[in-house]
């Protein structure tokens, strides 16, 4: 799940307070590149709340392709994590500059001084907030149309944290790195087969410990396949919504699990080992 501290329109207290009302037993708040939102939780929840499980989710790419590394269970104070977090920071301020100035010398796109200020003060700005803007300065109908038609224009080099890096990161700050939602690539690319096992054997040389076989996007054939991976492999198994509140058509919770007929040993296994740390 993504706060408002990445791109979702929930609140950090918002999202615990949803999770209250929906009766959940355990929960985790995976903002892109960024720890803020589940420092904020940790200081709002009570005994009485849901278990809160400390996520995040990179945003990375090498010569490979793009990936979506989550880390779980990490301690969001550690050095180790941090580190990564402040780089794809960085990263993600530079390619906001760059997506501006190409939509201005391309498009002509120009948004008021007032409006840049309050994008460059967002805790991670990205082009759902470009694309927000875009569509209340009347540049385009909708969001998704000022990414496709306009933000996606932009190719940007080397302006990613790599999946070594996040997986490190992850790994140092006592967490669990998974790869997000595998079977999906750059864009519209569907990653299946062979090419998707050579994919996580790579990730895996780098520490890779799991993968998010339950996903709100999945179909069962896609959950089975990653599923087979994971078993052959050892590797945890993880579920997970993707919900961003307004910015995505996806339900609180939507993970897939309510269509599962038994839970895989992988999932349990993340569970446990997740629930005895500290």
């Amino acid at each position: 799940m993504h706060t408002t501290i990445s791109d979702g329109t929930d609140t950090p207290q918002e999202i615990l307070e949803r999770v209250r009302e929906a009766g959940f037993t355990m929960f985790s708040v995976t903002d892109h590149d960024a720890v803020k939102g589940c420092r904020i939780i940790r200081d709002l929840r009570t005994e009485r709340d849901p278990l809160f499980i400390p996520g995040i989710e990179f945003s990375c790419k090498d010569e490979e392709g793009k990936y979506h590394i989550l880390g779980y269970g990490y301690d969001p104070a550690s050095e180790g994590i941090n580190k990564v977090v402040n780089y794809g920071h960085s990263l993600r301020m530079k390619k906001l500059q760059a997506r501006l100035d190409f939509l201005k010398d391309t498009f002509r796109v120009v948004f008021p001084e007032e409006a840049l200020k309050e994008l460059m003060a967002l805790d991670n700005p990205g082009k759902p907030h470009i694309g927000n803007l875009m569509v209340r300065y009347g540049y385009t109908k909708t969001k998704e149309q000022a990414i496709k038609d306009y933000i996606n224009k932009v190719h940007l080099k080397n302006a990613y944290v790599r999946p070594e890096q996040a997986i490190e990161g992850i790994l140092a700050s006592g967490g669990i790195p998974v790869l997000a939602h595998p079977v999906y690539g750059s864009g519209d690319q569907l990653i299946l087969g062979e090419e998707l096992e050579e994919r996580i054997d790579r990730l895996m040389a780098f520490g890779l410990k799991g993968v998010e076989a339950f996903y709100s996007g999945f179909t069962d054939k896609l959950r089975r396949a990653v599923i087979r991976i994971a078993e052959e492999r050892k590797l945890y198994i993880t579920a997970g919504s993707d919900y961003h509140g307004q910015n995505k058509l996806i339900e609180l919770g939507d993970t897939g699990l309510a269509e599962a007929a038994e839970l895989p040993e992988g999932l349990i296994c993340f569970i446990e080992d997740v629930l005895m740390k500290p």
